[in-house]
Order: C-alpha cells, then structure tokens, then sequence
C-alpha cells in the first residue's frame, strides 16, 4: 500500500529534462491545487534530474507565476550547476496546455562542517496535539457549517494559540500557534519524515493574518511566492507550526512560519527543522 503524498507527487521523466506527472484534486484547496504541493512534484524531478542522493535539499524558492490546476502537468528541469558538494537546479510545473505555472529554484548540498546553533525560541505553550481542538471539529449549532476544502481532510491542524473564525475575541497579535500533520505521514525508510511534506505543511501561512483581522472572513489569500529553509531532519508525524505575519498592505501580506520537531510522541525538546516564508495577496469574495 503507497502513501497519499507521495503518490500524488510522482513523476517520470520523458526525455531529458522533462517530466511528466499528474496533480490529485484531493490536494484542492480554493479552487487550486495547495501550492506546497505543486512545488514538491518539482523538486522531485529535481531531485531524479540531479541523481545526487548525498545532496539534501538545503532551501527553495517558488514563484507562482499563473495558475496550475489539478490534472496532468509537465515538469520541465534545468539543471544549473551539478557540483561536487552542492547542486542548483531550476524546474517550472505547468499545466499541458498552459506556456507558465509555478517556477522553482532549488540549492541541494552535502553535509559540511560548521557552527551548530538555533537563536529562534519554539513557542512556549506546547500542549500535547491529543489535548488540543482539531480544525476537524465541528463548528457550534449556531454557526452554520462548511464543507471542508478536499486538502484538509488529507492533513489536520490542531490549535495551540489561535481562534477559530467565529469566535467573538479581540483581534491582537497576527499569530498562531498549531500542530501539523498528514493522516498518513509520508515516513521515509530511515524513519524521517519526507523533507518535501515540511515544504506543503509550511505552505500555510495566511492563518496569522485570519488571527489578526478577527471575525473578518470573506478572503482569500492565494501565495505569490514561497521560500522554505530545510534545517534538519523531522522524525515526528505531528509538526509544531509557529506562524506570524509581519504586515499586510496595499493588499499584500507578508508572513513566516517556524517548523518545530518535538520528537514522536511530542514531549521532547523542540528542534527547529524548517523555515517558511511568503508573500501573498488578498482576494474577497462578494
């Protein structure tokens, strides 16, 4: 039996340089494809196109420049520098019929010898993800239910520090605190989580400004780009996200989000594996 994720951003190379994939609408969000994913099936074909296995993805760039809809895709790999101890490639993920989709760069690297030390401070509540509320629960009588968008029922959040959306509160600080993870978590056989799961769950980032603007709900908030940081290995399903933005204007935001692992059964001193951030802007609905 396969895993979801990691079935879903499969690829195959065609000839050199281009490869072939399929995006699953379970993956949807708003009508789109979650941008997370879209970026994994190209470092996947980075990854195939480079065959450098001692060279872990170190950090990307996605810009999201037109729209990839769920359904076949091509995946065309520039490889940029293939070096000794560290690589750089380039891949753009776009819809057959489409000339531009969302544009990746990607620096790839062995492991080197250096300063060893983590200066960002995890969030100081960490209830246990079994005694917080799940974004699944439903929402109380009087508040009329929603259909969730098919890419939360494939991963669940649960809120440390945060309200839900119907909650009467007093707006202060643009963060959130929550737990992450996949229903089926994409381990690898060395019993890591796949690097390219941290990259979709740290594609969620407009939480914060949701926390900040209150009962305000008639937005959307598609990315325009997304930089991610892999920092270290994860051995938890669950992930604790630590998520700010720092301003919003002229109908932009700009936010980051701090992936922690606090072992697997969430108890242990947390480890900073991952860091997120973007820019998106706003869309409102009638």
């Amino acid at each position: 039996m396969g895993n979801a994720f990691v079935d879903s951003t499969q690829v195959r190379c065609v000839t050199e340089g281009i490869y072939a994939g399929s995006i699953d609408p379970i993956w949807n969000l708003r009508p789109l494809p979650q941008g997370g994913v879209v970026t994994a099936m190209a470092l996947r074909a980075m990854q195939d196109a480079l065959a450098a296995p001692t060279h872990r993805l170190r950090t990307l760039h996605t810009t999201f420049a037109a729209q990839v809809a769920d359904g076949p895709v091509t995946i065309e790999v520039d490889v940029l520098r293939r070096g000794r101890t560290m690589s750089h490639a380039r891949a753009e993920v776009r819809n057959d019929e489409a000339s531009r989709g969302h544009l990746t760069t990607a620096v790839f690297g062995e492991s080197r010898r250096g300063f060893e030390f983590t200066d960002l401070e995890p969030p100081a509540e960490r209830p246990h993800p079994d005694d917080c509320p799940s974004w699944r629960d439903p929402p109380p009588p009087d508040v009329e239910p929603f259909e969730p968008m098919p890419f939360w029922q494939h991963a669940e959040g649960r809120a440390v520090r945060g309200h839900a959306p119907w909650e009467d509160y007093e707006p202060d600080r643009a963060e959130v605190v929550s737990w992450h993870r996949f229903d089926d978590p994409p381990f690898l056989d060395d019993g890591t989580l796949d690097p390219l799961g941290l990259v979709v769950l740290a594609d969620t980032m407009p939480g914060a400004v949701g926390e900040k603007t209150g009962r305000e709900s008639n937005w959307f908030a598609p990315s325009i780009d997304l930089t991610v940081h892999l920092l270290a290995e994860c051995r938890s399903p669950w992930v604790l996200m630590h998520n700010t933005a720092r301003h919003a204007g002229d109908g932009y935001a700009s936010a980051d989000m701090a992936l922690w692992d606090c072992g697997p059964g969430c108890d242990q001193a947390p480890r900073l594996v991952a860091y997120a951030t973007q820019v998106f802007l706003f869309t409102f609905q009638p």
